[in-house]
């Protein structure tokens, strides 16, 4: 673990650095890689080519999706009173990360940021630099096991569950299959957070151009990696049920809120549903 040399702040990781398979894809690299990152290998960026030739405007959906993740970020810190983040599927880190975004509104936010990629883990300090009344933290561990990601200490150390907490499944709900239970993942995450607690979530969609984007699907499924397209019945079913939608409700994340009047991109470039809902 590593600490601040603030007493006032906390930072910690805690996970297993096992070896970097940099021969096989992972798409936390491979996002890394569409959103003009540099933490990448030739097998990802093989793959992530590949899908590009399918779907060009690929890179388009996923710099909307971060842009969505930062719009509902600032919502949930600012309109909503959140004061506290759960970001499973985090990624690589990036600019405006969760915490960055959410601590510019409330500097006393706290955060903890989960994902399953070694790789993750070995530049997980730069998530963790927080700001001095805050508190952020990073976790390895699988979305699939919700109970022992739930039990962690740290996690637990990091965030007060008996105050409202922001749960973020952000472009990570398409890489599991109905296999998975997804509905059951996300109902066993729901119901370790207390009532006003938020779930933000978006999820790749085939509805708007099936042969580009089915094209770039096939790429993921032919390296080995699980990958899901749901329309946005399907989507707003598997997560939302039960919770109270804020408006404007399931959209392309494009149109979530939205904070300019700039042309925006297509549907399909975008491909991709966000929402963000309460849980009563």
């Amino acid at each position: 673990m590593a600490g601040s040399a603030d007493s006032t702040a906390f930072a910690a990781v805690e996970g297993t650095r096992s070896e970097i398979d940099t021969s096989k894809p992972h798409p936390a690299r491979m996002y890394d890689y569409y959103i003009g990152g540099k933490n990448h290998f030739a097998a990802d960026r093989a793959v992530a080519d590949k899908a590009l030739a399918s779907w060009p405007a690929g890179r388009i959906g996923l710099r909307e999706n971060r842009k969505f993740l930062g719009r509902v970020v600032k919502y949930l810190a600012g309109e909503a009173g959140i004061r506290q983040f759960l970001d499973i599927g985090s990624g690589l880190p990036a600019t405006n990360n969760v915490h960055d975004v959410a601590q510019r509104v409330a500097p006393s936010a706290r955060v903890a940021y989960i994902d399953s990629d070694p790789m993750v883990l070995t530049h997980a300090q730069a998530l963790l630099t927080s700001s001095p009344e805050g508190r952020t933290a990073y976790l390895q561990a699988d979305l699939r096991s919700p109970e022992r990601m739930l039990s962690c200490p740290l996690l637990r150390e990091v965030l007060d569950f008996s105050q409202p907490i922001a749960l973020m499944l952000i472009a990570v709900l398409h890489f599991l299959g109905d296999e998975d239970k997804p509905d059951e993942v996300i109902g066993t995450l729901l119901e370790a957070l207390p009532p006003g607690s938020y779930l933000a979530a978006s999820h790749m969609t085939m509805e708007h151009d099936p042969v580009a984007v089915g094209g770039g699907q096939q790429a993921y499924l032919d390296a080995g990696i699980t990958m899901n397209s749901r329309d946005s019945d399907q989507f707003a079913r598997m997560v939302f049920p039960g919770l109270e939608m804020v408006p404007p409700g399931v959209v392309l994340v494009s149109e979530w809120r939205p904070d300019s009047r700039a042309p925006r991109p297509t549907p399909g470039e975008v491909s991709c549903y966000g929402g963000v809902a309460r849980k009563p």
